[in-house]
């Protein structure tokens, strides 16, 4: 029989394009070498332009499902993506400080590329007294770093590195910094695509949990992380009338 693969638990909402959310966390974890677990925080009703409304799943329900999961497998990373409420934020993080061991990625998720609102005001006040202090990375892009209250205020709070992604600023390049409480960390810089894309920043934030189940430093991580998900977006296909999507298993495209 095969080892066990590194297990990576996911706590996110559904995406039924397949490009972002839950979804998106699967197939990036899966395609890194992780058996990925995952919690239903919420499901949604999209397509490739957009979001159309959000629907949390209860907290209980949540807890529920990553308490069994927890009982029965040993986690190596936790990823988390839109997580529906405030109430689910709370019992997430309950179920984090159970396991301080693990490493957290947290992709704080407040819009859509369309600019869908997909965390309160409650939620996200939440996500900052709750899950930032657990976190081991943050990866807001530069947008919603900047709703958050800047990188120094993050890393104030208690996460320990946040990775900001260029993607929304200007210039022939995108630049994704990584920060820790000493400064800058690295600084990558990567050739920017044509194209809009739905899911990269959900990719990214796998990916780099993927990285650190299978033993990866975080500034490696990172790195490994921004380079698998620039070939995604290389690759990229577009299904439907809208945003392309993340070619996850951009390699078979090679053979």
């Amino acid at each position: 029989m095969s080892s066990c693969p590194p297990i990576v638990l996911a706590f996110a909402a559904s995406d039924p394009t397949g490009g972002a959310g839950l979804q998106a966390d699967l197939l990036t974890l899966a395609a890194m070498g992780c058996h990925p677990l995952s919690v239903l925080t919420a499901f949604t009703v999209q397509d490739t332009t957009g979001v159309e409304s959000v629907h949390a799943v209860d907290a209980e329900r949540v807890r529920a499902q990553a308490e069994a999961l927890l009982a029965d497998m040993r986690v190596a990373a936790f990823k988390l993506g839109v997580l529906g409420s405030a109430d689910n934020v709370h019992a997430i993080a309950d179920l984090l400080s159970e396991h301080p061991e693990v490493p957290v990625v947290l992709d704080p998720v407040l819009a859509s590329g369309r600019g869908d609102a997909l965390a309160s005001d409650d939620t996200l006040r939440a996500m900052c007294e709750l899950l930032v202090p657990q976190s081991t990375i943050l990866t807001p892009n530069s947008i919603e770093a900047r709703r958050l209250g800047g990188v120094e205020r993050l890393l104030e709070i208690g996460c320990e590195f946040v990775l900001v992604t260029g993607t929304h600023e200007a210039g022939e390049e995108v630049v994704n910094t990584l920060y820790d409480r000493g400064g800058v960390v690295r600084a990558d810089r990567w050739q920017r695509l044509p194209g809009s894309y739905h899911g990269s920043g959900c990719t990214l934030a796998s990916a780099i949990a993927a990285a650190l189940a299978n033993g990866r430093g975080v500034p490696e991580a990172v790195h490994d992380a921004q380079e698998y998900t620039w070939q995604t977006l290389a690759a990229a296909f577009r299904p439907g009338c809208g945003q392309f999507l993340p070619n996850r298993f951009f390699w078979h495209d090679r053979t």
